[in-house]
């Protein structure tokens, strides 16, 4: 029998908070993943360890995790640049596996981290080996996959070499990031093939809504037989240093969209309805999901039609 699992790694308590204006309290920051975790969640992206001064909202990195508790069966992410956040994450003996970033561009990797692509890569295994001492699972995720802010289109050659580095290094997984949302879905297919041609390591998707196209390319994803993707509950997400980047595929709505196709996710689409709502109401902002505005069909109270 076919495996129709898909997994969605749930990433709004990083990658949906790390661009919003008001920096959400600790305390609701655990509420949320208290939340999700509610909501059948069972990979998130907890915190990033990155500099506090230039990422503000990730500051309680180590308070978040400390206040989070034991979830048997739920593996909490740590995003890493460099060494010193993995020292971080490494000291609160709280997560399961860190992801490490590498970006394609220099141009983006200079103003995401202060790292070009090959000073990302050299750090590599030395990230690789700490997390492996810890115990820790590492994920490799490569920024700006389809296209930079600052550089435009990226050479598909390019992400094959760097692909290919970061597979001799022996990660756990790695996740190919559409940044700031300029993929369409026959980008994914070309790109996960050349990824394929280098890489027999277990893959999984980053794509941003800004221009429409998460869910399609989550789709072209599947059929390719990749069946891990990040999403973020409320759609809310998106880059400081990436600009234009708009937010990440809603969880609510991918995981409508994977159970519409048969497959199963865990995920509850009315549970991680309201955590995306309720988060956006602590942010001051509109949840940015399909399923917080127009809801999941066929609904339970179907409208009356006119006759």
């Amino acid at each position: 029998m076919k495996d129709t699992t898909a997994h969605i790694v749930e990433v709004c308590p990083r990658d949906g908070l790390q661009n919003e204006r008001r920096v959400v309290a600790t305390e609701d920051k655990i509420a949320l993943i208290h939340r999700l975790i509610a909501a059948g969640a069972r990979r998130i992206e907890a915190t990033g360890f990155v500099h506090p001064g230039r990422v503000p909202q990730m500051a309680d990195a180590e308070a978040v995790l400390a206040g989070i508790g034991p979830h048997p069966g739920v593996a909490l992410i740590g995003l890493v640049l460099n060494r010193r956040g993995v020292e971080r994450a490494v000291a609160t003996g709280a997560l399961d596996e860190v992801n490490y970033v590498v970006p394609l561009t220099d141009s983006f990797g200079k103003a995401n981290q202060g790292q070009t692509t090959a000073e990302s890569l050299a750090a590599l295994p030395v990230v690789r080996s700490m997390a492996a001492d810890a115990g820790l699972r590492t994920t490799v995720t490569v920024a700006v996959a389809y296209g930079c802010p600052y550089e435009g289109d990226v050479p598909v050659a390019r992400l094959r070499e760097a692909v290919r580095a970061i597979a001799d290094t022996g990660p756990d997984e790695v996740a190919v990031a559409d940044t700031i949302g300029c993929a369409v879905p026959a980008d994914v297919t070309s790109r996960l093939r050349a990824v394929r041609e280098v890489c027999a390591l277990p893959l999984r998707t980053h794509f941003h809504q800004t221009r429409l196209t998460a869910l399609g390319n989550v789709h072209a994803a599947m059929l390719e037989g990749v069946t891990v993707h990040d999403a973020s509950a409320g759609g809310i997400g998106g880059c400081p240093f990436a600009p234009g980047a708009g937010g990440n595929a809603a969880t609510e709505d991918l995981a409508w969209l994977l159970h519409r196709g048969g497959h199963t996710t865990g995920v509850d689409v009315d549970a991680v309805t309201r955590a995306g709502r309720w988060i956006c109401d602590v942010l001051g902002v509109p949840p940015r999901s399909a399923m917080a505005h127009a809801g999941p069909f066929p609904t339970s109270h179907p409208p009356r039609g006119p006759g």
